[in-house]
């Protein structure tokens, strides 16, 4: 892609999450007390084309970030922030007929998205839950691995959800966050949408985590995987 097609992509990319906030959203501004990082303001419905936009497998390889996570079949598997379940279908393809995913959104118009999306794929193995701003409501000690792509960033207080979390997962359970890369500013996207490695490690970890993998392969994300401590 030329120079001018990039900066008209990045320049509507920059359109399309200012007008496609969350209402309310701008109440939830604020930075994380350990980092100092600024919360993202989280994308609302509007926002939906972008994440099943077509270049999408071009642009970000999560066709890839999956193969790095290995999801195994049979496994329960959460997509919190699922958006309209761009990946949760994947997933609910990867863990198959004996596995479950649980499809987490604070937004009831997603979840009707994603609940179409799967009476067309057929897929029967998904359970979608309305969760709270900083509450996924997933059951205690259930989950094998969590997967939030590009959601972190946008919580509005993200310690009381990785206590959260923490807690659905079983003993030897995995979060795994998508991250746009913070480090490189070539990356389209807007600034505060960015998280950088050292900035998830610091807050992850503090809420009783542990980064075991990083892998910046994917052409504009971090895949970054933690392991819940005991």
């Amino acid at each position: 892609m030329n120079e001018s097609r990039q900066k008209a992509r990045v320049a509507a990319l920059i359109v399309l999450v200012t007008a496609a906030t969350l209402p309310g959203a701008a109440q939830q501004a604020g930075v994380h007390p350990i980092s100092g990082r600024e919360y993202a303001r989280p994308m609302g419905l509007a926002g939906a084309p972008w994440l099943d936009r077509d270049e999408r497998e071009a642009e970000e390889a999560p066709s890839r970030a999956l193969l790095i996570i290995g999801v195994v079949e049979g496994a329960t598997v959460a997509d919190v922030g699922a958006g309209s379940g761009y990946f949760t279908e994947r997933l609910a393809r990867l863990v198959g007929p004996t596995g479950r995913v649980y499809a987490t959104d604070i937004q009831q118009g997603m979840l009707e998205l994603t609940a179409r999306r799967l009476q067309r794929a057929g897929l029967q193995n998904v359970t979608l839950v309305l969760g709270e701003p900083a509450n996924p409501r997933l059951i205690a000690a259930t989950i094998d691995l969590i997967l939030m792509v590009d959601v972190y960033h946008e919580l509005g207080d993200p310690m009381t959800v990785l206590r959260h979390l923490r807690e659905a997962l079983k003993p030897t359970g995995r979060l795994v966050l998508i991250e746009y890369k913070g480090e490189d500013p070539t990356v389209p996207i807007l600034p505060s949408h960015k998280m950088t490695v050292a900035q998830a490690k610091l807050e992850v970890e503090h809420e009783g985590f542990v980064l075991t993998k990083v892998d910046s392969s994917l052409p504009r994300q971090h895949v970054l995987i933690f392991n819940r401590t005991p």
